[in-house]
């Protein structure tokens, strides 16, 4: 008669080791940076003093093949390469290089003004620089009292001025 020995926690090991390599497939691996048949733009956004400043890394496009949209708080950048070798000067034995339609779509805050923004593209890297509006400045209204608005001979004082701060 044979015994057969079970490790209990070996299932849970293989199981760990698949879903890191699911993982590492999925977020590191640039094959897999495709939403059906588009693919996804990879980029940074960060927000300076006076703007939001976002800067998409699109290499071998050229400016006139992108296209930037704002639609109130929501920006788009999109647009399609066109393939440089179509393969028929031999087989195809590698193709990392992405080609075809591309887009990203993302939620900028509210207070900007699109209409004001600028965009520059120089060596892949498209950088588009969004203006924050101008913020109001809070006022400061000064309390008079009754006391304040009369003088001492009876006649009533002017009421005093707004000021800002």
């Amino acid at each position: 008669m044979t015994l057969v020995r079970r490790v209990p926690f070996g299932d849970l090991l293989s199981l760990r080791q698949a879903m890191d390599r699911l993982f590492e497939e999925s977020f590191v691996s640039p094959r897999t940076w495709q939403f059906g048949d588009e693919q996804l733009v990879p980029m940074d956004v960060f927000a300076s003093d006076d703007a939001v400043v976002v800067q998409a890394i699109l290499p071998g496009v050229k400016p006139e093949e992108v296209e930037i949209t704002v639609e109130g708080t929501t920006l788009s950048i999109s647009g399609e390469t066109t393939v440089a070798n179509d393969g028929n000067d031999g087989s195809m034995l590698l193709q990392e290089i992405r080609r075809g339609r591309f887009i990203r779509t993302l939620s900028l805050p509210a207070g900007l003004e699109p209409d004001k923004a600028t965009a520059t593209f120089e060596d892949g890297v498209l950088t588009l620089r969004i203006p924050k509006a101008e913020q109001l400045e809070p006022r400061r209204i000064k309390i008079t009292t009754e006391q304040a608005r009369s003088s001492g001979d009876g006649q009533h004082a002017q009421p005093a001025p707004v000021e800002a701060k």
